[in-house]
């Protein structure tokens, strides 16, 4: 069965199941080059081509198929023009403004630049060379964010790999106050009170609020002291995407899930900032990596955690590391931001280019 795309991003794989497990009474067979709408999702780009890949996938009487007349409709000229916003304007156009599903008539009465097939195809053909070029635009991007990513993780290595040459090897457990994880009974559910964060909140490596859940406030006082987190902690996922540290760096008030570690440090022994560089070496993954357990989902227990050994220098090196990798972030950050206006002006490159073509200026 084909899934229709919102957005005019086109027709994709939804998934294969036996015919006997389809509930629907009637179904449409879909053929390779017909016009696919559905009927409630129009209004939201629900709509495109079928591609061959799909030909005889089937849907049900909620879309609508139409053949195209490929004697004076060249489809990829289609395909394109229902990605323009000329397009979008007329599907939002028709209908009533009080039942958002389309009906076939409207579909019928859309209209559409038609040149010659010859000049389709030419068109056709311009907007796939430059969405080419853009598409390779995209990959090398792509590339070099990763490329970004692979240096400054192994900036990080080289910086306290040089350390732990030359200054001893310490347990976590040693310079922290407590190491502990969030409450591992489910906690009660509240509109408003205490936000609750799940790792899904801190595995960028900062404390997101965004669509936080939240607990009653008297379940948050109720807490041990050291399960509250406070300004200077860090935080570190154990389950799934574990081995993520996250510094608190906030006074705002908030508990976690259980498969969330805080990690309290000792401050006359160790900075906050560099506890956290520490925990994003390489080298301490793979600790936490081989004392992982479980099958179906690695885990990293509390007791690794606290076995996990980082190069400790003194206070005043550990201060010069940090700004050093500090400054390092700084930079990258710089470039991503480039490399983000990037990705913008490139997506903003196909809708302009479909408008010139379908203007005749292409």
């Amino acid at each position: 069965r084909p899934r229709v795309q919102l957005h005019a991003q086109g027709i994709v794989l939804r998934d294969e199941v036996p015919g006997a497990l389809i509930k629907t009474k009637q179904q449409q067979v879909c053929r390779a080059g017909e016009f696919l709408v559905a009927e409630i999702d129009a209004k939201v780009g629900g709509f495109g081509v079928v591609p061959e890949a799909l030909d005889g996938t089937i849907v049900s009487s909620h879309y609508f198929l139409f053949d195209l007349d490929e004697a004076k409709l060249e489809r990829g000229f289609l395909d394109y023009f229902v990605r323009t916003l000329a397009f979008r304007e007329q599907v939002d156009a028709q209908g009533s403004t009080n039942y958002a599903a389309i009906r076939p008539a409207d579909v019928l009465g859309y209209e559409i630049p038609l040149p010659p097939l010859a000049e389709q195809r030419r068109v056709v053909a311009r907007i796939e060379e430059l969405a080419i070029q853009i598409h390779e635009a995209h990959t090398l991007r792509q590339q070099a964010g990763s490329e970004m990513a692979s240096l400054e993780s192994a900036n990080v290595d080289a910086v306290l790999n040089r350390v732990g040459l030359t200054v001893p090897l310490v347990s976590l457990e040693s310079v922290a106050e407590s190491i502990t994880d969030g409450d591992h009974l489910p906690p009660p559910k509240a509109d408003t009170g205490v936000p609750f964060l799940f790792i899904s909140h801190v595995v960028r490596g900062v404390v997101d609020f965004t669509n936080c859940k939240y607990v009653p406030v008297e379940y948050f006082e109720a807490l041990a002291e050291s399960r509250v987190p406070r300004r200077g902690d860090v935080l570190y996922t154990t389950v799934g995407s574990y081995g993520v540290p996250c510094l608190v760096d906030t006074d705002q008030r908030f508990c976690f899930q259980r498969h969330v570690a805080l990690i309290r440090p000792k401050l006359d022994r160790v900075s906050p900032r560099y506890l956290l560089w520490a925990l994003r070496s390489r080298a301490v993954f793979n600790q936490a990596t081989s004392l992982a357990t479980g099958s179906a989902q690695l885990t990293v227990p509390l007791r690794g955690i606290r076995m996990l050994s980082v190069p400790l220098p003194e206070m005043t090196q550990q201060h010069r590391i940090v700004a050093e990798l500090d400054g390092l972030r700084v930079e990258v950050d710089v470039l991503r931001r480039l490399q983000a206006e990037r990705a913008v002006e490139l997506d903003a490159l196909l809708p302009a280019i479909l408008d010139r073509a379908f203007k005749g200026q292409l």
